[in-house]
């Protein structure tokens, strides 16, 4: 029976580990669901096979000098199945059920959910690791003559988890379930108006911690706690 083998990664966030490009290679075209993090991943993808993807909200500082090759979403056809893309599940606006799959990344998770016709795909991250969660991508095999498809789920080699630690390089680390907390209540607490030291003390927190989060709160309009988290992984906060 005929079939195609597709590589379906997302949240590489500046890394495309070897692992992760010897699976590629067994496959004829890639899906990412954004958060690439820079240009040289979306290159170098494409250098191995033929690759679709989607912006995520850590790639809006270049995605745009593209002009449109790398848009917010996506729909693409493959082998006679209708393929929508998007980084964030939430963000879909679109009545999603005349689609045969729907990729998605974002939340670091690997996902497989079905509803209807439509299959909701998530590859989890394959790049930078966030607290414990695995390293994880996808293969989607598709059969075009029975209108079937079939997943696999690849775990990745793992690196040491590295939790949140103080820029100030003082002792102590933070969960990332206290990181999380800490996030949100800075956001908060800058809507309100309050100054950097005034929500360090009111939240216990290192201040220098709470003036990268307020900066790039500030810098990166419609930001999410996650878009955050993200930033801050990737300066080794």
């Amino acid at each position: 029976m005929e079939s195609h083998r597709i590589a379906v990664i997302s949240d590489t966030h500046g890394i495309l580990r070897p692992e992760v490009a010897q699976q590629i290679e067994t496959c004829e075209a890639v899906l990412h669901g954004g958060d690439m993090d820079n240009p040289e991943i979306y290159s170098r993808l494409k250098s191995i096979r033929p690759t679709y993807a989607v912006a995520g909200n850590a790639d809006a500082d270049w995605a745009e000098r593209l002009q449109g090759e790398l848009p917010t979403e996506l729909t693409v056809e493959l082998f006679g199945f209708r393929i929508y893309m998007i980084h964030n599940r939430k963000q879909i606006r679109r009545d999603s059920s005349d689609y045969d799959i729907v990729i998605y990344g974002h939340s670091h998770k690997y996902q497989e959910e079905s509803q209807g016709r439509t299959r909701y795909l998530n590859p989890g991250s394959c790049g930078r690791r966030r607290f414990k969660l695995p390293l994880t991508m996808m293969i989607l095999t598709l059969y075009p003559e029975s209108h079937e498809i079939a997943t696999q789920r690849i775990d990745l080699p793992l690196p040491p988890a590295r939790p949140f630690a103080f820029p100030a390089g003082e002792p102590g680390a933070l969960s990332e379930k206290d990181m999380h907390k800490l996030v949100k209540r800075v956001m908060r607490d800058m809507d309100a108006g309050r100054s950097v030291p005034d929500i360090a003390a009111r939240n216990q927190a290192d201040q220098a911690l709470v003036e990268q989060i307020c900066r790039m709160y500030a810098t990166h309009p419609g930001v999410d706690v996650d878009g955050i988290l993200d930033r801050l992984e990737r300066r080794g906060l």
